[in-house]
């Protein structure tokens, strides 16, 4: 019981001098960009997270909810889902799954992004002349949660796919951050895939490309905090502010006896939740939309409006 997170470079921050990892930063006016190519089985292991490309697209500012910060960050995961993908998106058929449960807030991410994903399959297939130009092919799928639907989200994710056969999958979820300050200031893509449920401790079967047979891009947001992560970080301040000389195991142990006393490990999220997830899963959706269909991203919308 100690810190838990969901992003790789909150991993990366906590064993700085591991090897079997790339990495690079670039600035991009307020936004911090943070690339992570996890190389080797050893790192892999140690992390808690599969060999591949992780990106931290990092917003501090975004806690302000600016318009054009919001937008500046949307086209940003637009430009690394494509830089991810690397290929036409406009003959391709694509699969954005919005994972979590629409009835938890902090949990509802995924529904709300497929709320605003531009659909476009059905079009393509019975008025294919209603585009004057190449367009994506998109369609888009909430599958709920094992605990409302009884089944799990990989049998419903395969069966889309099967019929559907896609190109590639993306598949967005929400996510814990070990730092309060990251929730809705951090997006996190990789071409690893992801495991539903994972950061609210609930992880279920992956969707990945083993488990689908095509590209899967997971992206993701901090929106959670474990309980036992703050006391864990807290513990920590007050040792080195008092000079106490305790090592990680006495320090573990007394963070596990203050979970204990409070009926358990807790996730903790802003009180200001139904904003955030309103603001990030229009940001998050309107990356999607720019990686899939570009310049005719407007053009599209009005359309389908």
């Amino acid at each position: 019981m100690g810190i838990y997170t969901d992003l790789a470079a909150e991993a990366r921050e906590m064993n700085p001098d591991m090897t079997g990892i790339e990495e690079e930063e670039s600035q991009e006016g307020e936004v911090l960009i943070k690339r992570i190519r996890i190389t080797s089985e050893e790192a892999a292991s140690r992390l808690g997270k599969k060999q591949g490309m992780y990106i931290t697209l990092d917003a501090p500012e975004l806690e302000t909810r600016s318009p054009e910060l919001f937008a500046s960050v949307a086209g940003l995961i637009g430009k690394e889902i494509n830089r991810l993908l690397d290929w036409d998106m406009s003959s391709a058929t694509v699969l954005v799954v919005g994972l979590g449960n629409s009835g938890i807030t902090p949990d509802s991410l995924g529904p709300e992004v497929v709320n605003r994903i531009h659909i476009t399959r059905h079009i393509k297939k019975y008025m294919p002349e209603a585009f004057a130009s190449p367009t994506a092919s998109v369609c888009a799928i909430a599958p709920g949660v094992l605990g409302i639907t009884g089944v799990e989200t990989m049998d419903v994710v395969k069966g889309v796919v099967d019929a559907v056969h896609p190109d590639a999958v993306i598949a967005v979820d929400a996510l814990a951050s070990r730092r309060a300050s990251r929730i809705s200031c951090t997006v996190q893509l990789s071409d690893t895939g992801i495991s539903p449920g994972s950061g609210v401790g609930n992880t279920r079967s992956e969707l990945s490309h083993d488990s689908l047979g095509v590209p899967v891009i997971a992206i993701g947001v901090p929106l959670v905090v474990y309980a036992s992560t703050i006391t864990w970080e807290v513990l920590n301040i007050i040792s080195e502010e008092e000079n106490l000389d305790l090592t990680d195991d006495r320090l573990r142990t007394i963070n596990e006896k203050l979970i204990s006393r409070q009926s358990g490990d807790m996730i903790v999220t802003p009180k200001d939740i139904d904003t955030i997830v309103s603001d990030m899963s229009g940001v998050v959706a309107d990356g999607i939309n720019l990686a899939l269909f570009g310049e005719q991203t407007h053009e599209i919308g009005s359309l389908l409006a």
